[in-house]
């Protein structure tokens, strides 16, 4: 869950201080021109970067956005988690995906990006959130509309569907039919917090319009590689 956290108090800390380690334009220069991180420093002035680990979920508790503590298999984190695996799944499809060209690689970064939106949603549970924490992590209609215009874009230039079709064709398609599926359960797990006023139902359209437009690139990959996708055919008890 650590990922989700990375925007709370003390991960905001860690990553200036990094940001600060690592990236040019926070070190200054001296009048001969030398940056400090060129000469040495005193260790007792250098910052100290926060461990990965912090122990406060050793006894099975985690925090939302709020600060509220909650069971790590409550539902807010159930839909959190899956959300995670998702934008893991989506990235490893991206490296298979990477490997043929595929433009639509740029969209799955994006979404990526937009994934980690709607966690950030999603652990900002309303029943205990402040004005300022909504606000924080509102999630608006923008990206499901244009998930709604990159579908469109590629069923205009696929075959229209007369059977049912399996995953497969090929390993791209493959891996984006399997997000898909992990997507579609990220939309279960979320379902229950809309319907509960935890979270924005934008939340949950998302997911399900990243299901379509998951499965149609999945179609599309297919298509441009010049893979066969497999289509379903009834069990004959007879054979």
């Amino acid at each position: 869950m650590a990922v989700w956290v990375q925007g709370g108090r003390r991960g905001l800390r860690g990553c200036l201080v990094a940001s600060r380690l690592l990236c040019p334009r926070f070190q200054s220069r001296d009048p001969q021109g030398v940056e400090d991180g060129d000469r040495p420093q005193p260790s007792s002035k250098i910052p100290k970067i926060p461990k990965i680990y912090t122990k406060t979920g050793d006894k099975g508790f985690s925090s939302t956005f709020t600060g509220e503590r909650r069971p790590k298999d409550d539902q807010v984190f159930e839909a959190v988690g899956t959300t995670d695996e998702l934008s893991s799944a989506i990235g490893l499809a991206m490296e298979l995906i990477a490997e043929k060209g595929h433009a639509f690689a740029e969209e799955l970064q994006k979404i990526q990006c937009t994934l980690q939106d709607v966690g950030s949603a999603l652990a900002t549970p309303r029943s205990s959130a402040r004005e300022a924490h909504l606000k924080h992590a509102a999630f608006q209609a923008g990206p499901i509309l244009e998930l709604e215009r990159w579908i469109d874009k590629y069923s205009d230039q696929l075959p229209p569907l007369s059977a049912f079709i399996l995953p497969s064709g090929g390993k791209s398609s493959a891996a984006l039919h399997l997000c898909r599926a992990v997507c579609r359960r990220a939309e279960r797990r979320v379902v229950p917090l809309v319907q509960r006023g935890e979270t924005d139902a934008n939340v949950a359209k998302f997911l399900n319009r990243l299901s379509d437009y998951l499965f149609t690139v999945a179609r599309y990959a297919a298509m441009t590689e010049g893979n066969q996708e497999k289509i379903y055919k009834k069990n004959d008890p007879s054979d």
